[in-house]
């Protein structure tokens, strides 16, 4: 009876809080500018500014493919235990020249890994240069849009259209986007991301 008495009276323990999972690659891991600047911590910033719960775990890593991100994500899964898992990954596998078919099965094995744990996968559509061919570049850039279709999952538009043209938002490598193009990348995320989170005004206009 005593035991009892002292177990009510214990605070209970608070609820772990939903985390977003980020599985990307040099896009998504802030490369070459300070990793404050990325976007994935301004996303962090924006959930934080607008009192949501959840919390950002960037796994992403530079010159990652769709078979490393296959291989890492069940770990991942498993200690993180996400409610939402943001896969930006297939654009090494473009530049490398995998058949669209693999690419395939590695973005739907990732959104089945994610659902299976109980997390809303999203993929982000990927592009590759032109000089790549025609045929090649429209089959890589249709995978994601078919996985997407056949999984059921939100499919966030390239990254880096709305300032692909301009020569000045990216590093001298002219592939990776500098600190001043992240909140343009943010923006490209948030409305579709936002809605998943709860978040009452899915406009990127508030900051």
């Amino acid at each position: 009876m005593l035991f009892l008495v002292l177990v009510s009276g214990m605070p209970l323990q608070a609820a772990a809080a939903p985390s977003v999972l980020v599985l990307g690659d040099s896009l998504s891991a802030a490369y070459g500018i300070p990793l404050e600047a990325g976007w994935v911590n301004l996303l962090r910033e924006r959930i934080r500014s607008r009192d949501l719960p959840h919390e950002v775990v960037n796994a992403s890593v530079s010159g990652e493919t769709s078979r490393g991100g296959r291989e890492r994500l069940p770990a991942l899964l498993a200690s993180h235990e996400p409610t939402i898992v943001l896969i930006e990954l297939g654009g090494n596998d473009g530049l490398r020249g995998l058949p669209p078919a693999r690419l395939r099965e590695n973005l739907a094995a990732m959104a089945r890994m994610s659902r299976d744990a109980g997390a809303m996968p999203v993929l982000f559509e990927m592009r590759i240069p032109s000089n790549y061919g025609p045929a090649y570049t429209e089959a890589f850039t249709a995978t994601f849009a078919a996985v997407a279709e056949a999984h059921e999952v939100p499919l966030v538009p390239f990254l880096l259209a709305d300032f692909a043209d301009d020569e000045d938002a990216f590093l001298d490598d002219g592939i990776h986007p500098t600190a001043a193009s992240q909140p343009r990348i943010l923006d490209t995320v948030w409305p579709h991301l936002a809605p998943l989170l709860g978040a009452s005004k899915p406009s990127a206009a508030r900051n």
